[in-house]
């Protein structure tokens, strides 16, 4: 009955797929439900060709880890994908030429740009996330995935999602927020997405077989549940045909801005934050064989982050027509939020007590050291420039894409080389990496390239700070828009060779990764019997 339910629902997903295609009213539309066309035919006939037939029978003895190795490619792909664009369009802001004018503008940085973010952000973290929570809950829980298929539903309908969302910018289909340009019917997709992956990670908490709940499924729960609210309240919109990609948003005006700041800092905040720590809180003990450093001070961190966070967006519209006292009060949870940060740092940096001997011998736990060095500046320098006055300087300039970067390419890029790393050897039976020397260069590449790009924008987000408030004698301005962008063009070639330099690390380590799978053989780890210890992540299974 359920196979004849199931293609009842193709056979109609396909139909309605086909009709929107012919009816579409702009591109993008059309090709995302020629696209669901395609999908949905080509399940309906595998789903036909099943009927009748013998179904193999489900091994469900050992953790389910296929989802896992999937995943661990899906985010290496989508990592190169995100970094060569990245410096694509850091060549297009230096040198504008590379704007080709191709009769539509494909390729022009307003249409790239959107692509950068979202494949280095929902695309390589996203994936990067989804892999390494259904890893860590498996093994603190000693239980397999909850819900059958339904974790393979979540990676396959969450690289849809992706697609659809990037060839969606490439059309021009896109609501205008910052981390939240795909359109309606792409924001449904991934909510239903999002509601799976929560009822796995769920239920799988919920039949663990240790009774304790470790901290990283603390944070990992929370930024599932919090990216839930921060999408759903800031993407409600009313579509202006159900065969259009366009939409109206609910909200107008300053409320509407504060509603996108809301979601995008917290985006920040639950997604490459919280997300993160909770990879950071499994991953760094493992490698480093040790437990972590203070099980009280990571509760402590938890609870004050999860709390803190939440109030700190105001702090992005500072001069704006927002009250005073909103962005105020969002630059003051900005800066109290620097304590449990470091706290968190803290706890990452100690945990290699007693192993710092490490940091000589294995190019990995330098990555994830690295990676919490660069949290510790990135949540200093965040709360730093929530200050009025600093703001005054930095807001609108390039000081601010160095922050940015900085965080991203430093803390969550290098915790998920790391986290990919230590995965890719154990999930394919192998003992350590195909090649330790690679890995050293990779770290090498990756932390000169971040160097340069984040203090090439440091440098050059300063001057244009301090050349838009430069004025003379009689209170004029002295220097034009034009001006500013002529004075930063070495330091956006500059910021472009950082970008390459992080590129060529990132293409060594595929390269690593494929030539460790290539070696080795997926493995079947069964969960323990006897309940995991769970608190001591360094001797669990």
């Amino acid at each position: 009955m359920w196979d004849y339910f199931k293609l009842i629902l193709l056979g109609l997903v396909a139909l309605f797929a086909a009709i929107a295609a012919d009816w579409g009213h702009d591109a993008a539309y059309k090709l995302h439900a020629a696209l669901i066309f395609v999908i949905a035919l080509g399940m309906f006939i595998w789903q036909v060709r099943q009927i009748d037939t013998e179904k193999p029978q489900v091994d469900t003895s050992g953790y389910m880890d296929g989802v896992i190795r999937a995943g661990v490619i899906a985010t290496g792909f989508w990592g190169i994908v995100g970094f060569l664009v990245g410096v694509f369009i850091a060549f297009q802001l230096a040198f504008p030429a590379l704007n080709f004018d191709w009769g539509q503008p494909f390729t022009n940085f307003g249409r790239l740009r959107p692509l950068h973010t979202s494949a280095v952000i929902f695309a390589f973290g996203g994936n990067a996330l989804i892999m390494s929570s259904f890893y860590i809950v498996q093994r603190t829980c000693g239980a397999r995935l909850w819900g059958g298929n339904t974790a393979w539903f979540v990676f396959w309908g969450y690289q849809l999602f992706i697609v659809m969302a990037a060839t969606g910018y490439l059309l021009g289909a896109t609501q205008s927020k910052e981390y939240a340009e795909p359109e309606w019917y792409v924001d449904i997709w991934l909510t239903i997405v999002w509601v799976a992956f929560l009822a796995v990670y769920m239920g799988t908490i919920f039949k663990r077989q240790e009774k304790h709940i470790y901290v990283a499924n603390w944070f990992l729960l929370a930024f599932i549940i919090t990216v839930a609210m921060l999408h759903i309240v800031n993407n409600l919109s009313i579509p202006v045909s159900i065969f259009g990609s366009k939409s109206v948003q609910i909200f107008s005006g300053v409320q509407d801005a504060m509603t996108q700041w809301w979601y995008g800092h917290n985006a920040v905040g639950f997604f490459l934050t919280a997300g993160f720590l909770g990879m950071m809180y499994y991953f760094v003990p493992k490698q480093a064989g040790r437990p972590v450093y203070s099980y009280k001070l990571s509760i402590i961190h938890f609870w004050a982050l999860i709390f803190l966070y939440i109030w700190a967006g105001p702090h992005h519209l500072h001069y704006t027509a927002l009250p005073d006292w909103a962005s105020t009060l969002g630059m003051v949870f900005s800066i109290i939020l620097w304590m449990p940060s470091w706290g968190g740092m803290i706890n990452g940096l100690m945990t290699l007590q007693g192993a710092w001997d490490k940091l000589r011998t294995d190019p990995i736990i330098r990555m994830m050291v690295i990676s919490l060095a660069f949290y510790g500046m990135s949540t200093f320098e965040g709360p730093m420039m929530s200050i009025k006055a600093v703001n005054s300087l930095s807001h609108y300039t390039d000081w601010t894409i160095g922050h940015v970067h900085s965080g991203a390419l430093g803390w969550n890029g290098m915790i998920t080389f790391g986290a990919l790393y230590f995965l890719t050897p154990r999930l394919w039976g192998r003992k350590q990496m195909y090649s330790m020397a690679a890995i050293d260069w990779h770290f090498w590449l990756a932390t000169i390239g971040i160097v340069l790009y984040a203090a090439s924008m440091w440098v050059t987000g300063i001057m244009e700070g301090l050349m838009w408030r430069e004025v003379d004698a009689q209170g004029f301005l002295v220097n034009s828009f034009a001006d500013t962008v002529s004075a930063k063009f070495p330091m956006y070639v500059v910021r472009g060779l950082g970008g390459v330099l992080y590129l060529t690390g990132a293409c060594i380590m595929v390269w690593n990764m494929w030539m460790t799978i290539r070696g080795g053989a997926p493995v079947k780890v069964a969960p323990p019997a006897a309940p995991v210890a769970a608190a001591q992540p360094a001797q669990a299974a």
